[in-house]
């Protein structure tokens, strides 16, 4: 009797049928970032609306991804009827506390998991429900901005307007003919300075230079000027000074006596006085004092 072969027809086509379904899956998974083989732990979370999450979008830490969403539950006799199952590595731990915000993904509204952690010591374990919130999306920011950003557009409308009421003033245009005038009249000073430091400067700087130049000699004559011979001639003058003045102190020779001798003095006043007084009586009277006779004149 023939032995019957294992390794049929159709266990191969089997086999080969397992393995494309596999690969399939595999591939399946790894398109939407689902990695089969690596390790993780997976969370609950519930939500009142879940705004366009899917499955696959990403579960991030500070912006960082470190999971995905596994699956989307809808239970409308639920508080909160969306059950969302996450799956994060498992080698990062989510300390007591963590809340999972839904946020905005991109501008395009895609939306994703946002962990915040807590500063808890004790963690979850796989299969823990986590607390949740919704983060305002782009939109309802915009939402509120988009009427303080109007107040500011039609202040600025204001301000605008102002601005050129104020620019088409005859004030303003007054103000910028001055400044004008005035910007005029420093071009002229500054030209005329630099005029001067062009032309006359150097001239300047020359008389100066010759005046250096005759200080130097002068400085250098005074160096050979024997000034200790100097300075001996006038103590030599001054002590024939004070002798003088000795001498006329004293009574010693006539011009002492004149100043020390008082009654010297009033007897050459007396004399000064008499001898005026002679002359004077002369001058009146000089028939008095001289007799002049005329030749052949008769006496009466």
């Amino acid at each position: 009797m023939a032995q019957k072969k294992f390794f049929t027809k159709e266990v191969k086509i089997g086999i080969s049928f397992i393995l494309a379904l596999t690969i399939l899956i595999v591939g399946i998974n790894f398109l939407k970032g689902i990695n089969l083989f690596t390790p993780t732990n997976h969370y609950i979370l519930q939500y009142d609306k879940i705004d366009g999450l899917v499955v696959s979008n990403g579960v991030y830490i500070k912006g960082y991804k470190i999971g995905q969403v596994r699956e989307i539950k809808y239970d409308y006799s639920q508080a909160h009827p969306f059950t969302i199952d996450i799956t994060i590595n498992k080698d990062i731990q989510l300390p007591q506390g963590t809340i999972a915000y839904l946020f905005d993904e991109s501008i395009m509204g895609g939306k994703g998991i946002d962990l915040s952690f807590s500063d808890n010591t004790q963690f979850h374990v796989s299969g823990d429900t986590l607390i949740t919130d919704v983060q305002p999306g782009l939109l309802a920011s915009l939402g509120t901005i988009i009427p303080s950003l109007q107040s500011t557009i039609s202040h600025a409308d204001s301000l605008i307007v102002s601005a050129e009421n104020l620019i088409n003033s005859e004030e303003i245009n007054h103000s910028l003919k001055e400044i004008k005038k005035i910007t005029t009249n420093l071009n002229t000073t500054v030209n005329g300075v630099n005029r001067i430091l062009n032309n006359e400067l150097p001239g300047i700087m020359h008389n100066l230079d010759s005046i250096s130049a005759d200080i130097k000699v002068v400085t250098t004559n005074l160096k050979d000027v024997n000034f200790k011979d100097i300075a001996l001639s006038i103590d030599t003058a001054i002590n024939g000074v004070q002798d003088i003045v000795a001498r006329v102190n004293s009574t010693e020779g006539t011009i002492g006596a004149l100043i020390n001798d008082r009654s010297m003095y009033n007897n050459i006043n007396n004399t000064i006085n008499s001898a005026n007084a002679l002359l004077i009586d002369l001058k009146a009277n000089p028939k008095r004092y001289v007799n002049i006779t005329v030749f052949g004149k008769k006496e009466k």
